[in-house]
């Protein structure tokens, strides 16, 4: 358990870090960690260095497992199964097929036009966004493990949730009639060698760094200055666990923002340090990162107002309860 300890510490949370950015701050700046300018100035420095580190790690990592699964064998994988096994396993395909939410509605297209049920590729659409495996480290160290995986396993359930609602519901009329002409061409897939899927997971970290190093900047930025600037008072006053609204705001707050789950982080840890409720935060996160506007925007495209309405009622009431939920049991968690 030590070792655990030891290891969580150092090589998630950056305790090692964490004290060389205190040095850097007070021996170099000559700013007092304590005070707001030292807070902040280390906040930022720390949460930057330490996001782009585990980034880096963990999508050179994941994307490696990736490589396994590329479109075309995930859609086969997912073409074997229907029903609520088909919804489990297009929500799970989700987590190790990590996709922004508007790079996954490409996808969208071509798993309904290849014949797929709509209904598991919802599940999919759901869920890569939303959770994959980053997301449970570096949601462990910035919280702790309980939460990272609670985190998780909501997610997914969601996923499989609205699947399965959206399978029922017979929607395959409400999306667009040139999904189903646009058919996925059977292009066989080259087995790669080690070498190819090192190279590929290189690529990937370039890539997908080269999206989030703003949305991650600006998130730790907003969060020093919540974490030190912003009194305590008026953010509770807002967003407190005492207040019945403080998920609905969170919710729709986050639905017209534009980020993922590296950007938010940041603005989570700080909001809850300063007395917001876990589910508040969490349903913050899920709106951004599931219903953000751009790909709302990009879904309308592809789908009729009554599927995309189905749609954001299910997700938005999905993260609402996760969220009050989450609150009520928040000393489960913290």
């Amino acid at each position: 358990m030590q070792v655990f300890r030891f290891l969580n510490d150092q090589l998630l949370k950056m305790k090692w870090l964490f004290d060389l950015v205190e040095a850097l701050v007070e021996n170099v700046f000559g700013l007092d960690r304590t005070s707001r300018l030292g807070g902040s100035v280390h906040f930022f420095i720390y949460d930057v260095i330490k996001i782009f580190i585990l980034l880096s790690v963990l999508i050179f990592a994941i994307s490696y497992i990736q490589s396994f699964f590329p479109p075309e064998r995930t859609r086969k994988i997912l073409g074997h199964y229907k029903g609520l096994t088909g919804n489990i396993l297009g929500a799970l395909l989700g987590t190790i097929t990590p996709f922004c939410s508007c790079s996954s509605i490409p996808l969208f297209i071509g798993f309904t036009s290849a014949g797929l049920p709509i209904g598991i590729t919802f599940s999919f659409l759901i869920s890569s966004p939303l959770v994959d495996l980053a997301s449970i480290l570096l949601l462990a160290s910035i919280f702790n493990w309980k939460i990272a995986l609670a985190y998780v396993l909501v997610g997914l359930i969601l996923a499989v949730i609205g699947g399965s609602i959206i399978s029922q519901a017979k929607l395959e009329k409400y999306v667009e009639p040139f999904v189903f002409g646009n058919k996925m061409a059977e292009v066989e897939q080259e087995e790669m060698t080690r070498a190819d899927r090192i190279e590929f997971a290189k690529d990937q970290v370039k890539d997908i760094f080269n999206k989030v190093w703003l949305y991650v900047i600006i998130g730790v930025g907003i969060g020093a200055a919540i974490h030190n600037w912003i009194p305590e008072s008026i953010i509770t006053a807002i967003l407190g666990q005492d207040k019945w609204y403080s998920v609905l705001v969170a919710t729709f707050v986050g639905i017209p923002m534009y980020a993922d789950i590296f950007g938010t982080l940041p603005i989570a840890e700080a909001l809850v340090a300063k007395g917001v409720g876990l589910g508040t935060v969490l349903s913050f996160m899920m709106g951004v990162t599931a219903l953000s506007l751009p790909s709302l925007i990009m879904l309308k495209q592809v789908v009729k107002p009554r599927l995309l309405g189905v749609f954001l009622v299910i997700v938005t009431t999905g993260i609402i309860i996760i969220g009050y939920s989450f609150n009520s049991l928040s000393h489960l968690f913290i």
